[in-house]
């Protein structure tokens, strides 16, 4: 199942996410419906409804996390609310930039590799990492927390670039209102 957006916001009602989690998942909703949009009028196969229900659903984990682990965490919730794959994988992926099975080791997560690797992972990661709170930012102020929590910067600009080549433009003009 891929929860619509109700559905989707019902189940963060059953498991107590924060008023200040679910408006953030609203605002990682909407741009990334944005990017998906973008891609669906430019004739790029993406799975759209998954988008939004990763995207509404990122965070679902800080209910119960507000560590690195929410990702997992939610993912696990998910699984057990039999929501499809494809959604599950969005939230597992979503952190950071991503998290190598190395890192996630290191971590002591559960054995496998949570760096987003399908469009949809990386429009919803991506989203997420433009958006502070409940708006939408400079991407560059993203790399800057990255680069004063010491985390993998060149991973976050992959991401990035990977989200221009599949929109074939650059997502902060799609996303950020010209100044």
């Amino acid at each position: 199942m891929i929860p619509d957006e109700e559905q989707s916001l019902a189940l963060h009602a059953k498991y107590g996410s924060s008023d200040r989690v679910v408006s953030h998942c609203l605002t990682v909703t909407a741009a990334s419906k944005i990017l998906a949009d973008t891609l669906v009028a430019k004739g790029r196969p993406v799975e759209r409804e998954a988008v939004l229900a990763g995207a509404l659903l990122h965070d679902i984990g800080r209910s119960r996390t507000q560590t690195v682990e929410h990702g997992y965490v939610g993912a696990k919730i998910l699984e057990e609310e039999g929501v499809d794959a494809i959604v599950v994988e969005i939230v597992k992926r979503h952190v950071g930039a991503g998290i190598s099975s190395e890192e996630a080791a290191s971590l002591g997560f559960p054995e496998g590799d949570y760096i987003p690797r399908t469009l949809e992972e990386k429009l919803v990661c991506f989203s997420d990492k433009m958006v502070s709170s409940d708006s939408v930012r400079p991407f560059q102020e993203e790399v800057d927390r990255f680069t004063r929590k010491g985390h993998d910067v060149e991973r976050l600009r992959r991401l990035k670039a990977d989200v221009v080549e599949a929109l074939g433009e650059d997502p902060e003009a799609v996303l950020l209102p010209p100044r």
